[in-house]
Parts: C-alpha cells; structure tokens; sequence
C-alpha cells in the first residue's frame, strides 16, 4: 500500500502513513497492536525495541562487575561506558536508533532494568534529538 490514509471512527481517528500506523486516538483497536503512549506499535516493531533493550541490558550487566552502581558517579562512568560501547559498534547503534525511531524512548527505559539505565536512556533521549 502506498500514499497516507486517515480515517475519523466515530469516537477516534486513525493515522496511516505509508502502511506504519502513525497513531491512534479513541476507538479501539485490534489485529494485535499495542498502544504505546499515542502511538501504535506492531509486534514487529516491539521485538525490535525489546533486541534493543536486551542488548544494552547485557553491556549494563557485563560492565557492572568493573564499576560500582553504589553511588551516582559509578552509575554515571557504567553509562558512559555502555554509550562508548553502543557508540563504537555501528551495527548496535543503527539497531538502537531504528527502534527508538518506531517505539519511544520511554518504551525502551521501560524495558531495562538496572541502576544505570536512566543515565544510558538520557544519552540516547539526546542521541534521539540529534
């Protein structure tokens, strides 16, 4: 399919561009989307920000050991650390900004798990922007 469609349901309206479901407001959805803030994720979609997440989750894990997440400067050096990393692997950072592009960065925060990851999602809130 080609070119955009929108289309007012009543109760919501529903965005089409280029067959990415841009957003979505009111109404109700089905065929296996997940609404993620005002925007529809397919489930493609997700399981590429959840291999985005599972990645930086693995460097945040690896790199624990050689930094201490006791105190905010030793959280603030891992984080610098895994963005060396992501940064220094071109194949890891196009993967993380193509996720970050179909789903949102606070899907991604939502997604790790560590002491650090709000230091590592700042860095790409500010990659995102750039």
């Amino acid at each position: 399919m080609t070119g955009d469609r929108n289309f007012h349901m009543g109760n919501g309206n529903y965005n089409e561009n280029s067959g990415i479901i841009q957003n979505m407001s009111g109404g109700t959805m089905y065929g296996g989307m997940q609404a993620s803030q005002e925007n529809v994720v397919s489930s493609q979609q997700q399981q590429s920000l959840t291999e985005a997440a599972e990645e930086i989750q693995a460097l945040l894990k690896q790199l624990e050991k050689s930094y201490s997440t006791e105190a905010t400067t030793g959280k603030m050096a891992l984080a610098t650390e895994v963005i060396q990393r992501i940064d220094s692997n071109p194949t890891l950072t196009a993967k993380i900004l193509s996720a970050l592009q179909v789903g949102s960065v606070k899907a991604l925060e939502q997604s790790l798990n560590h002491p650090a990851a709000s230091f590592v999602i700042g860095a790409l809130e500010d990659w995102q922007k750039t």
